[in-house]
């Protein structure tokens, strides 16, 4: 009996096993990454915290960002070539440099991450854990604001990143896409009115943003859990994605996550429910109580 039985199991189809690795490891960085001063001296290092945290310690050499001020670009659609060419030459951006964005808050990282590579840039890592986490690991810590400038670069946009309401009505008149509402339970539901109307795009899928994170450490959650989420979820990463939040800062988190684990096409829809739910006649779906 015992070689029958050791067929049948040999040939028992196996369960795919979770990745064990992220798709796209090389867009996030670690604290480790950037303890020591030869390490840091190949990065631009992008602090995207508030003026007055950023001046009262930062990890060094790094560059506090205006995130207020490309945010408002991007709104009022001023973000174009001539902004990005000053506005990342003033803080030291430029061709052929990584980039490392942190932040206390992963929104604002993810934030500044989304908005560089709207401006065309590629070489950009998100420091897994943020500040925090490089305080954890005994990071050395400055208060002189760094000094740096790069030359001027005439950076190749790339809009494809940016969601605007057109876009979104088309893709759901079209059917071919991935809708994936970053917002809380009750932002889903209605149950939480954030603009005038509440509930959520037609067809989305609900993953909050915070789920994406290690509770304690604010780190990504490993792969296989990840991809776990996703797959309960629903969402097709194979498919061209839209994030959406109420204002751009959590959509901004997912499209990062989505990234991380293999999406190719993912816009954040930056205006998100704060445009969307406003409109009287934008499709809402509010499940009935």
């Amino acid at each position: 009996m015992m070689p029958l039985l050791f067929a049948v199991f040999h040939f028992a189809p196996a369960a795919d096993p979770a990745p064990a690795k992220y798709a796209r490891p090389e867009i996030l960085a670690a604290a480790a990454d950037i303890l020591k001063p030869e390490q840091r001296e190949k990065l631009r290092i992008l602090d995207a915290r508030a003026a007055e945290k950023y001046a009262s310690g930062h990890v060094p050499g790094a560059v506090n960002v205006p995130l207020a001020v490309w945010a408002k670009a991007i709104i009022e659609g001023k973000a174009d070539a001539a902004f990005w060419k000053a506005e990342l030459a003033a803080v030291g951006v430029a061709p052929g440099k990584t980039a490392v964005v942190y932040a206390e808050d992963v929104r604002d990282a993810a934030k500044a991450w989304w908005f560089l590579h709207t401006a065309g840039v590629s070489e950009i890592r998100l420091l897994n854990g943020g500040w925090e986490g490089y305080v954890a690991a005994k990071g050395e810590v400055e208060k002189t604001p760094a000094k740096v400038t790069a030359e001027p670069h005439d950076w190749k946009l790339a809009p494809e990143r940016v969601a605007t309401k057109d876009d979104l009505l088309k893709l759901l008149k079209d059917g071919n896409a991935t809708v994936v509402d970053a917002r809380s339970d009750d932002e889903f539901t209605g149950e939480k009115l954030s603009s005038k109307r509440g509930g959520h795009v037609p067809g989305a899928a609900h993953l909050e943003w915070t789920d994406l994170l290690d509770a304690k450490t604010k780190e990504f959650k490993p792969a296989g859990e990840l991809a776990k989420l996703i797959a309960e979820r629903k969402i097709d990463i194979s498919k061209s994605c839209v994030t959406y939040c109420q204002g751009g800062g959590r959509a901004a988190v997912m499209a990062f996550g989505l990234r991380l684990m293999g999406a190719d096409d993912v816009r954040n829809y930056y205006r998100s429910w704060g445009e969307w739910g406003n409109d009287p006649d934008t499709p809402v779906v509010k499940p009935a109580k």
